[in-house]
């Protein structure tokens, strides 16, 4: 997200950063993805060694290659079922505001820029998370904009 939490402008990233790319790629590989139907229509495919779950209000809608469900715990249910343990919901911001309160673990990319977005993540409360994992990207040839990586994880609520 960028300095005012925006995530997308026309179903598209505002931005193209290699190294985010690269780090979605590691991170969610071999992984169930949860997104909304604009979301995948966005991509425009279902990405390779992942298995795609779309959510979708409409009952005839399908896609080549994954399942379609249309409700949030039906996609997480699913994956479960797969043997999956470690879910990744990638947007869009409808979907992302929907989870924000059962998410575990964030794993986020503030861009240190004001980007011209029509789409925003969800504000949630820092004092609820705490840092797991940092590192600061500087501009350079392939990335166009500052950027940090975090892992967030939620403080339990016994804690």
């Amino acid at each position: 997200m960028d300095q005012a939490s925006g995530i997308g402008k026309n179903n598209q990233l505002p931005w193209h950063l290699p190294s985010d790319l690269k780090r979605f790629k590691g991170i969610t590989m071999g992984h169930h993805l949860v997104m909304g139907r604009k979301t995948y229509e966005s991509i425009g495919r279902s990405l390779p060694g992942r298995t795609t779950i779309v959510l979708s209000r409409d009952p005839d809608y399908c896609i080549e290659s994954g399942f379609v469900v249309h409700t949030i715990q039906k996609a997480l249910s699913l994956a479960e079922e797969r043997g999956d343990d470690e879910v990744f919901v990638i947007g869009g911001g409808e979907l992302f505001q929907e989870t924000i309160n059962i998410a575990d673990r964030i794993y986020l990319t503030r861009v240190h820029s004001l980007t011209d977005c029509d789409t925003f993540f969800p504000d949630f409360d820092d004092r609820e998370w705490t840092v797991a994992e940092i590192s600061y990207h500087c501009v350079d040839d392939k990335n166009p904009f500052p950027h940090t990586l975090q892992i967030l994880n939620r403080i339990p609520a016994d804690s």
